[in-house]
């Protein structure tokens, strides 16, 4: 996409350098759970400093604090987590400065002029290295490649480049794997990957609105009435088309009186059938048929792309659509990407993580990047740069 990158920003011995990175991890009582969004960015903070960078500014949101401090939101086990890591790495941290979460200052997610100028006082470069939130148009990601020489960071420009090689050339079969609760918040990325794809295999929460275009019973599971005719028309334009979307053939699904979810004690009946649920009935997770039926779907594939649980993974009982799914996505030779976000947690918690080719830090940025084919952030960069040439 012709971003600048790190190279072209040089000389930066002795510039004052604006880092913007995507720290945004999970934290539980003080202690950081998933650590991988503040190690990617390590090369390139290293980076900047063995070019001589006199010193870095580093910045990042966490959580939604609703624009003003507070605590649980603080980003100081980042900081302390940072320091270790660079550290280990033989850098001096003395040369760099964490800010504070920049969500405490409304100013962030209102892309506020005073608040990008107080960012970019006193800096002579700026570095985008948060690919998870290039897809917001906020102050510290659009704001500060209007005034300052910038460039895409090393986790930047790598998330783009496998994206865009995913959508401009991938090896067939493509197969993608979508998931999560609800089909509004990817219909425009099913659109797309309609073009790009031979096969789109479609689990988790939102396959129910797609059964229900077929004629099915959801029984009790999630349902999103007003996009049934829009699932209609997306199964009848890959049928057009010759692109094949492939529904679960069996759910396994909770009774009425049942419980699940995250720090409840789980109850109710538990069991596998087809694709009519009866009234009342949840349904949770993919049956064991279709998790077969989709790990053989993309062993055979040359290219997968994978966003969203198969079901309710947290809870035991509904994890093994998407462990199945997780350990074909692992073993397949093909070229894999995962999309971030829920997908990511689960690859984790199955010790997965570390064999996929590409996991991305961005699960919102690479949908909407999926959809869309650019991001406000990439745009901002590309600007500068072309400012720059001017």
């Amino acid at each position: 996409m012709d971003l600048p990158v790190l190279e072209d920003l040089r000389p930066v011995a002795g510039k004052r350098v604006l880092v913007r990175c995507d720290f945004n991890v999970p934290i539980s009582n003080g202690v950081i759970t998933d650590d991988l969004r503040i190690r990617l960015p390590i090369e390139t903070l290293t980076w900047l400093l063995d070019e001589g960078a006199a010193k870095l500014t580093v910045c990042s949101h966490l959580g939604r604090p609703k624009g003003k401090p507070d605590p649980k939101y603080s980003i100081a086990p980042v900081r302390k987590h940072l320091e270790g890591l660079l550290r280990a790495r033989g850098a001096h941290i003395s040369q760099v400065e964490l800010l504070e979460n920049l969500r405490y200052n409304a100013g962030e997610e209102a892309n506020d002029p005073d608040f990008v100028k107080s960012l970019v006082e006193n800096q002579d470069l700026y570095v985008d290295d948060a690919f998870g939130a290039a897809h917001r148009a906020h102050a510290s990601i659009v704001g500060p490649p209007k005034f300052l020489p910038s460039a895409a960071g090393r986790v930047l420009a790598r998330e783009v480049e496998v994206l865009d090689g995913l959508l401009q050339k991938p090896e067939r079969p493509f197969v993608a794997v979508l998931g999560g609760a609800k089909v509004s918040d990817k219909l425009g990325v099913i659109d797309a990957l309609l073009e790009k794809v031979d096969t789109l295999l479609v689990g988790g929460g939102m396959c129910f609105t797609f059964l229900a275009a077929e004629g099915h019973n959801p029984g009790g599971s999630l349902l999103e009435h007003e996009f049934v005719e829009n699932c209609k028309r997306l199964l009848a334009s890959a049928r057009a088309s010759g692109k094949r979307i492939v529904l679960p053939t069996d759910i396994v699904a909770l009774s009425p009186d049942g419980v699940f979810g995250t720090g409840k004690e789980p109850a109710g009946e538990w069991r596998e059938m087809g694709q009519d649920l009866p009234d009342g009935w949840l349904g949770l997770d993919i049956g064991p048929g279709t998790a077969a039926a989709f790990a053989d779907e993309i062993s055979t594939a040359a290219t997968v792309f994978w966003n969203g649980p198969m079901g309710v993974f947290e809870d035991p009982r509904f994890a093994a659509g998407t462990r199945t799914v997780a350990e074909a996505v692992a073993s397949t030779k093909a070229f894999t990407v995962v999309g971030g976000g829920d997908s990511a947690s689960a690859l984790e918690s199955f010790g997965l993580a570390g064999k996929v080719d590409h996991l991305s830090t961005g699960g919102g940025a690479s949908l909407e990047f999926i959809e869309k084919g650019d991001l406000p952030g990439l745009v901002a960069l590309r600007e500068a740069a072309s400012r720059r040439d001017s």
